[in-house]
């Protein structure tokens, strides 16, 4: 994996000229290191006696040198100048705050106060991206120069207030405590415990059955079930789907959660029932839908397909007058995906395959770009959304949205759920719609600019070699297959660098078969691009 371009695709765009120039400071330091190498046994005698007499180890790398001092100062004076600006406008909105303002008043305070923490959210990633290209720029070069280069020049480092200062993190606490304060609604009695109000939820009478999602009929504060039909079975009897609505006591936004649309694809499911076990509807802003079963046939049947095997994940948005699938599907999307502002997808892999925990999103657009990084992968992959998918139909709709995918089907890991969980609630997070702070994830994510699978030539028995989220080099054995008789048939081999996104595990093996999900990282996101994975 190249550092360069995973910082590249996590730059913030307007930004992007204040960041450490790593490739350009890669490109100086292999020149210096050319340099050094044609140097006369004389030269290299300097070299041993400047080592005795205690001097600059990192002479002969004098123009490496001078570009890493001039990069961070770039990036310390960007992030002084950004910390100076918001501390001072954060003491400004915080001044201008009264409790008669008018409506309008109000919402002209708000604008600037999220513009404000939007800056305050940059300034972090900002720095934390800088703090860790300097570490891989300084690692690469003790390595390329065979001269412990960090040990001199990261002290260097650490003492410019980018690095040593947590301002920009104390700045952004105090103004999201800030936000909630002024948000802040009348609370229901805090005697209330979470297990009181669980055993509440279980003594509320039959949850009803509605023919479409009305959020406006919900109470404010609490949290709410119903059953919507979307369909009707051979008997005329309701095809119902579970819907599980906590309403906040302020307005804010919708965000929706989707699990199961494959019916056997389950770990959706634990995460949705733990998020609204944590989750305080009178603390809320805005509005949180989650259907923890969007393919009940299928999820009946234990399998990822509709009644007749169709895949739903292939026919959004539906058609009102359509087969059942597309029925089912058109129903889903208007009597409640419709309502959501944004949404997340849960998935798995496809029975006989396992994944990494992954997301795929549009990171052109800059609100999924945030969302897929808030929702704590593994592995992220850039995707445009294929015609027929369900993120596919509601980005066309307006409605930003990523799949998430959890591991591996018809079974709960609970690890991945953990994991995606925080992811969950970053975003909501994010959103100002719960008062809890960001969790920091415990992947570093990859950013793949796409991904693509390996298919199977011939039939028989399957051995996929690399564990899923490795790195794999152009070449690299990745698959073989062999004859019911042992006989080996066919040898596949890595196309090119990348990494395992998911991968077959099934040794029953037809031709045509998925292998391998293989991401890989190139300089640009691509317009348009699509794995053929729903």
């Amino acid at each position: 994996m190249k550092f360069e371009q995973q910082l590249a695709l996590k730059t913030i765009p307007s930004w992007a000229i204040y960041y450490l120039n790593y490739k350009k400071l890669k490109a100086v330091l292999y020149t210096d290191f050319e340099r050094a190498s044609n140097e006369s046994d004389t030269n290299e005698e300097s070299k041993v006696n400047s080592h005795a007499h205690g001097d600059d180890v990192t002479t002969g790398y004098t123009a490496f040198r001078a570009l890493f001092l001039a990069e961070v100062d770039k990036v310390n004076k960007r992030y002084v100048e950004q910390e100076s600006e918001s501390s001072e406008k954060l003491k400004a909105l915080k001044t201008q705050w009264k409790s008669d303002m008018s409506s309008e008043t109000i919402e002209a305070w708000k604008a600037d106060f999220i513009k404000l923490l939007r800056k305050l959210e940059n300034l972090s990633d900002f720095t934390q991206s800088n703090i860790t290209a300097c570490r891989k720029i300084l690692k690469k070069a003790d390595k390329v120069a065979g001269q412990p280069m960090t040990l001199r020049l990261w002290p260097l480092v650490t003492n410019l207030r980018f690095a040593k200062s947590e301002s920009d993190e104390a700045l952004l606490h105090d103004a999201r405590a800030v936000w909630r304060k002024r948000a802040a609604v009348s609370i229901v009695p805090a005697t209330t415990s979470l297990l009181e109000e669980s055993k509440m939820r279980r003594l509320t009478p039959a949850v009803p059955t509605v023919s479409e999602l009305d959020l406006a009929s919900f109470p404010a504060g609490e949290i709410s079930r119903v059953w919507v039909a979307l369909a009707e079975d051979g008997m005329g009897l309701p095809i119902r789907v579970p819907v599980i609505i906590a309403k906040g006591s302020v307005e804010g936004p919708v965000v929706g959660i989707t699990a199961a649309l494959h019916g056997n694809e389950l770990n959706g499911i634990p995460l949705i029932h733990r998020l609204f076990d944590e989750v305080l509807p009178a603390k809320l802003h805005g509005t949180l839908v989650a259907v923890p079963v969007a393919n009940s046939p299928g999820f009946l049947l234990s399998q990822r397909g509709y009644t007749d095997g169709t895949d739903l994940n292939r026919v959004m948005p539906g058609k009102p007058n359509g087969s059942s699938p597309q029925v089912y599907a058109y129903n889903l999307m208007h009597r409640i995906i419709r309502h959501f502002d944004y949404l997340l997808d849960m998935h798995t892999a496809s029975r006989g395959r396992v994944n990494s925990l992954y997301v795929r999103a549009n990171l052109l657009d800059s609100r999924t770009a945030r969302m897929a990084r808030l929702q704590n992968p593994q592995i992220i992959v850039h995707n445009t959304s294929p015609d027929g998918s369900l993120r596919g139909a509601a980005m066309q709709r307006g409605i930003p949205a990523i799949t998430v995918e959890i591991g591996d089907p018809s079974r709960f890991q609970k690890r991945f759920v953990r994991n995606a969980l925080i992811g969950v609630t970053n975003i909501l997070s994010q959103l100002r719609m719960i008062p809890d702070e960001a969790n920091a994830s415990e992947f570093e994510p990859v950013v793949c600019t796409r991904s693509f699978w390996i298919f199977a030539k011939s039939g028989g028995i399957l051995t996929v070699h690399p564990d899923v989220n490795t790195w794999v080099r152009s070449g690299d054995l990745i698959a073989t297959i062999h004859s019911v008789f042992g006989d080996l048939e066919e040898e596949y081999f890595a196309p090119q660098d990348g990494i395992i996104v998911g991968k077959h595990v099934d040794p029953v093996c037809q031709s045509g078969n998925r292998i391998l999900h293989l991401g890989v990282v190139e300089n640009e996101l691509p317009a348009v691009v699509d794995d053929g994975h729903m």
